[in-house]
């Protein structure tokens, strides 16, 4: 049974920072893609990252370029999402998410929902002062 379980959000200051994690289970974790979204109420899912299989190609949504890092550890079958630099509009439900196909990470372009299939249950950032 895959499972994708996010953890590490919380509420902190703006200009704080916080680690994601999302422990995978369930599939071999090296063969596939990952992302992070966030959704906050009302508006779309939004992809902010992935990561390909091999971690040699990584995307970041313009929101998030130059402040959050993802990586992978394929030793623990986790994937991370540091997060520096907060602020209030990074207030959100972050999501983490395998890919559905081959080419969910091609790195010109941000990850769509339509491409990942499994998802964890969400993990609450909370920025404010």
């Amino acid at each position: 049974q895959v499972q994708l379980v996010e953890s590490g959000g919380g509420l902190v200051q703006p200009g704080e920072s916080l680690k994601l994690s999302c422990a995978t289970s369930g599939f071999t974790f090296h063969y596939w893609t990952f992302a992070w979204f966030r959704q906050v109420p009302g508006k779309e899912r939004e992809g902010i990252s992935c990561i390909d299989d091999s971690g040699d190609t990584t995307y970041y949504s313009q929101s998030v370029t130059g402040r959050f890092t993802i990586s992978r550890d394929n030793t623990k079958n986790t994937v991370y999402l540091q997060m520096t630099g907060l602020n209030p509009d990074d207030t959100a439900v972050y999501y983490c998410a395998r890919g559905a196909t081959y080419s969910a990470c091609p790195g010109w372009r941000p990850p769509g929902t339509y491409d990942y299939d499994h998802w964890g249950q969400g993990t609450q950032v909370t920025v404010s002062a």
